[in-house]
């Protein structure tokens, strides 16, 4: 059992972001899904529990429509519920094969997951980072239409982490990271995590200073109003440092310099 939120009218998506709550994908990349947006590109999310039962919560519903309202906030265009109970969430075969499905059902070519373990928050989020990481695997077998029928083998591209530790320093660092520029959507990061008012009511105000603290603080480092900290599952290389890391930058012609020009 599963369900759609926000039903994508394309085919195909170019990145899916996955979380085990409603409110973790928001919280550790919106700012970074809103600029691919912003970007042209196709956007999905997945959420594999309901996030219930939760404090102060009505009940999955209510959870299921804030996650549709955060979904609007960032402008995306797909989000799924796998529906699983929130704190039971184990990885497992099931569980692999049903993110599995969905990535060879809308064919991303970038694929975000949590970033390992949360101490001291839910241990549900490194159980999502365990299922993600093997959904991208399985996604790409072949020999496997008991499992998979007619859905065709599809090859994840890219594959990116973002951090739910936002009380923890080495969030800003580690291997393989980099700064994706969120100057432009901090304000929906924000408004889409602002969407979630059973998790986040006025005593929980910190948790938005410590969005809006991170992401100024991570892109200040680069040069960008905001930012958010992404690490890539394999080594980033570059052919070209100035195209890559300067592109506004006009190329000199062959044979020439700019003290000569």
């Amino acid at each position: 059992m599963s369900r759609d939120i926000l039903t994508s009218t394309h085919d195909e998506l170019d990145v899916i972001a996955v979380g085990a709550h409603p409110d973790d994908v928001e919280i550790g990349c919106g700012g970074s899904l809103a600029a691919f947006v912003q970007l042209g590109y196709r956007v999905g999310i997945v959420d594999l529990t309901d996030g219930e039962p939760t404090p102060l919560s009505s009940g999955r519903e209510s959870r299921l429509e804030e996650s549709r309202l955060a979904a609007e906030a960032l402008g995306i265009h797909m989000r799924h519920n796998l529906l699983i109970t929130n704190r039971t969430l184990f990885d497992g075969f099931g569980q692999r094969v049903a993110l599995a499905r969905i990535f060879r059902k809308y064919r991303p070519r970038i694929v975000l997951g949590i970033a390992g373990k949360t101490p001291m928050a839910s241990p549900d989020h490194w159980q999502a980072a365990q299922i993600t990481d093997a959904a991208v695997f399985y996604s790409r077998l072949s020999k496997w239409d008991d499992e998979f029928g007619d859905l065709p083998v599809h090859t994840v591209s890219k594959q990116f982490w973002y951090s739910l530790s936002l009380s923890s320093l080495d969030s800003l660092s580690g291997p393989n990271s980099f700064v994706m520029d969120i100057s432009a959507t901090l304000s929906q990061k924000i408004a889409s995590v602002r969407a979630y008012e059973s998790q986040f009511p006025p005593t929980k105000d910190r948790v938005f200073r410590l969005i809006e603290g991170t992401s100024r603080c991570a892109g200040a480092s680069c040069g960008f109003e905001a930012g958010e900290v992404l690490f890539s599952v394999t080594t980033l290389g570059v052919s070209d440092p100035l195209e890559a890391f300067l592109p506004s930058r006009q190329k000199s012609a062959p044979g020439t310099s700019e003290k000569s020009q």
